[in-house]
C-alpha cells in the first residue's frame, strides 16, 4: 500500500496533533497539581504563622518558674524531714502538749528508729504507741494538736473509749503515731 504525498502530510500532521494534545494534557495536569501543592503550602504557612512563638516562650518561662517553686518546696520539705529526731525529744513534746490540754499520758512506748520509704523517699520512722486519759473534748484537742504540731509526723490511729456512766471516770484513748526524718541522698 502506497500512500500519496498528501496522505503522508495528513498522517504526519495527525500524529503531531495527537502528540501535542497529549503533551498539553500532561502539562495541564502538572500545572493543576503544582497549583494545588502551592495552595497547600500557603495554608501550612498560614497555620505556622498562627503559632505564637512569643506565647510559647512565655509559657516556657512560666513552667520554669513553677518548676523552681516545686524544687524549692521539695528542698524545704527535705530540710524539715532532715531534723534529727530522738524518742526523748518527741516524748517530751508529747508530754508538753498533754499538759496543755489536761490529758494524762498513762503509757508511751517506741520501738526506735526504723528505715521506711515515704512516697518514694528514704526516711527513718520513729513509731510511738500510747494510752492517754482525760476529758473527751481534751483528748480530741490533744490529738488534733499532735497532728498539727508534729510537722514530720502523723497520727496513724486513735481509739477512744468513753465510760458508759458518768461516775467520775475519764475517757481513755489508745493512739499510734509515727515521726519521720529524712535519711539523705
Amino acid at each position: 500500500m502506497k500512500l500519496s504525498k498528501t496522505s503522508w502530510i495528513l498522517l504526519t500532521a495527525g500524529i503531531f496533533i495527537i502528540v501535542f494534545t497529549s503533551l498539553g494534557v500532561v502539562l495541564y495536569q502538572r500545572l493543576n497539581h503544582q497549583s494545588h501543592l502551592e495552595d497547600e503550602l500557603k495554608l501550612a504557612q498560614r497555620k505556622l504563622d498562627g503559632v505564637q512563638l512569643e506565647s510559647l516562650s512565655r509559657q516556657q518561662a512560666d513552667l520554669e518558674a513553677r518548676l523552681d517553686e516545686i524544687v524549692s518546696g521539695s528542698e524545704d520539705a527535705k530540710a524539715a524531714l532532715s531534723q534529727t529526731v530522738t524518742s526523748t525529744a518527741v516524748s517530751n513534746r508529747l508530754f508538753d502538749i498533754a499538759a496543755t490540754y489536761d490529758v494524762t499520758i498513762t503509757e508511751l512506748s517506741s520501738t526506735g528508729l526504723a528505715p521506711e520509704e515515704l512516697e518514694g523517699v528514704g526516711c527513718s520512722a520513729l513509731p510511738f504507741t500510747g494510752q492517754v486519759e482525760g476529758d473527751l473534748a481534751d483528748i480530741v484537742s490533744f490529738v488534733v494538736r499532735l497532728n498539727n504540731d508534729l510537722t514530720t509526723g502523723v497520727v496513724q490511729s486513735v481509739a477512744i473509749t468513753v465510760p458508759e456512766t458518768s461516775n467520775g471516770e475519764n475517757a481513755t484513748a489508745s493512739l499510734a503515731l509515727v515521726i519521720y526524718t529524712y535519711q539523705g541522698d
